[in-house]
């Protein structure tokens, strides 16, 4: 972008917190403008958009009547537009969102991959479209949020993975919503000249320790066409940084600031670097947040509308399974009584490669009028890229609580509301046909919605000790499960805490595998926390009997999938 004119002295400034005095520069500002065109340059007669936020993550200035805005220089700082409602960001180069610029006027630690290269502090003007220009087809009246938890790539083979069995999974999912094909029953590349969601969300572990791949995922990923935004995740560190204040240095260049935030109509998002890097010690890291974060929290919450949901994204969760120290009490404590006024939260949260619901309370520090609802969302990567591959050549990559790999969907609606929903990955790429094959063609007890595991046969007359399993992907503490056998009476299915049977199967036939049957074997089953069991009865008659199950979700509703299995008498 060019530099724009000195700014003049009457620049209104809004300092909502306090940061070390340091000599403003006229260079370390620009204009918020509206981008007529959507060309990302600021052309004759395009105006400035006045009272935009824009932050260098302590300060938080608003852009005064011809949408100017100045911060001071510090070095190490990132510069970061908060997208207001109503309109789209400018696109950079690399397809992701233009709203963000480093400063480095000094060389930092020598890094492996690069950290923030010095560049000069220009002006940076940040560009806006308006929605209802750029796209007339979105529907206002709800926002559409894909996250993805995990992609966690550790080479270019992963990065095909994750193209083919995510990407192309989210293009495959638009078809199903909007119907759109082409004659010949291929899936079209661009679908009804709208992206498949209103927004993106990566939270964390971008890559897997190798961040040279950052810019091959992008690419991947901006092929969907969307406003997409990143959490720095545990694996995306400068893990040759000294402090933990350099670790993200190389995630920085690329995706800009670390803790940020961005409006929409009807939602309000914060992403935050929970990651305390730790050097030296074991573990190398922990869950919490820097004084910095609870600073610009304390300044930006305040200025937000209570009437729209506030989506608070991490990566490392908030609550602590199995009693393991992974959060600092002290920081979950600090920010919940950030949240504690405002009526509609949602955390959303990565990083333990299994699925689950979180509501807090007291116990973790949550006081509010009701329980916090964290979203624990599954990795993109499944177990890490693992298990045997399909007819498609992708790995299975069940999680260890049974949950096959995938992404979540947000939709938010008017009035704080939301809906969740996982899509199981598997279905092809944008080349293949509908209706898609499925990685579990084989397995027609496996839906979008849950996972059945039965035995085939049983003796007729033996006692009821064998029982149909219903993993449930979605499934909460007082999610309805019921199964019925022949079209018979509905009974409830009992939630269990046990590892889901589909997996330790798998776990068998990897320990029986006299030679490797995947990169990496599948992951061991550990208890999962949305497991039901139902007894099958053995006093039908001789043959094959049919296993109903339906699962009642808080938002997609009624959710069903079948089984069978078969009676057979014994000599002897």
């Amino acid at each position: 972008m060019r530099c724009s004119r000195l700014l003049p002295a009457a620049v209104l400034l809004v300092f909502l917190a306090v940061g070390p005095a340091v000599a403003a520069s006229p260079c370390n500002g620009g204009i918020v403008f509206e981008d007529d065109d959507h060309d990302g340059a600021r052309d004759p007669g395009e105006p400035g958009i006045a009272d935009v936020k824009v932050s260098d993550g302590v300060r938080i200035v608003t852009t005064d009547a011809e949408g100017r805005y100045t911060l001071p220089v510090v070095d190490g700082r990132s510069i970061f537009m908060i997208k207001p409602p109503g309109y789209e960001a400018g696109r950079r180069n690399n397809g992701l969102p233009d709203y963000w610029r480093n400063i480095r006027t000094m060389p930092g630690p020598d890094l492996e991959y690069g950290g923030i290269p010095v560049q000069p502090v220009l002006c940076k003007d940040f560009p806006l479209a308006r929605i209802d220009r750029v796209n007339i087809l979105r529907d206002e009246s709800r926002l559409r949020v894909a996250v993805f938890a995990d992609p966690q790539v550790k080479s270019m083979v992963d990065v095909g993975y994750y193209k083919r069995d995510i990407v192309g999974s989210v293009l495959v999912d638009q078809v199903l919503q909007e119907g759109v094909m082409s004659a010949d029953g291929t899936v079209e590349r661009h679908i009804s000249e709208g992206a498949p969601a209103d927004l993106g969300l990566t939270l964390g572990d971008v890559v897997n320790d190798d961040l040279s791949l950052y810019p091959a995922l992008n690419e991947v990923t901006a092929s969907l066409e969307t406003s997409w935004l990143h959490a720095p995740g545990n694996h995306d560190l400068d893990f040759d940084a000294g402090k933990d204040a350099d670790s993200l240095l190389t995630f920085r260049n690329t995706y800009g600031p670390d803790t940020f935030a961005w409006e929409e109509r009807q939602a309000s998002f914060v992403v935050l670097d929970d990651v305390v890097y730790r050097p030296g010690q074991q573990p190398a890291y922990t869950g919490g947040l820097r004084d910095d974060q609870f600073g610009f929290l304390e300044a930006y919450l305040p200025t937000l509308p209570k009437d729209r949901l506030l989506v608070v994204a991490v990566h490392i969760p908030f609550f602590e399974p199995d009693g393991r120290d992974a959060f600092r009490d002290a920081d979950r404590e600090r920010l919940f009584a950030l949240l504690d006024d405002f009526p509609h939260v949602l955390l959303l949260s990565a990083h333990s490669h299994t699925q689950q619901h979180v509501f807090h309370g007291a116990e973790t520090g949550w006081h509010g009028a009701r329980p916090l609802h964290e979203y624990n969302v599954g990795a993109a990567c499944g177990a890490f890229w693992s298990g045997v591959k399909g007819a498609d050549g992708i790995p299975d990559t069940t999680m260890a609580d049974g949950t096959p790999n995938g992404y979540a969907t947000l939709v938010v609606g008017a009035q704080g509301e939301y809906e969740l929903a996982w899509h199981p990955a598997g279905l092809p790429d944008d080349d293949a046909i509908w209706p898609p094959p499925s990685r579990q063609d084989d397995d027609p007890s496996v839906t979008q919605a849950m996972a059945l595991h039965a035995p085939k046969v049983l003796r007729r007359g033996a006692y009821p000790a064998a029982g149909v399993y219903a993993n449930v992907f979605m499934g909460m503490e007082d999610t309805r499960v019921e199964y019925r056998i022949d079209d018979g009476e509905w009974k409830p299915m009992r939630r269990t805490a046990r590892p889901d049977p589909r997996l330790l199967a798998e776990n068998v036939r990897d320990d029986a595998a006299t030679t490797l049957r995947g990169y990496d074997r599948a992951p061991e089953a550990e208890p999962s926390t949305h497991l039901w069991r139902g007894a099958l009865p053995t006093d039908l008659d001789v043959g094959e009997h049919r296993i109903e199950v339906r699962a009642f979700d808080r938002w997609q509703g009624e959710q069903r999938a079948s089984a069978v299995y078969r009676l057979a008498d014994a000599e002897a």
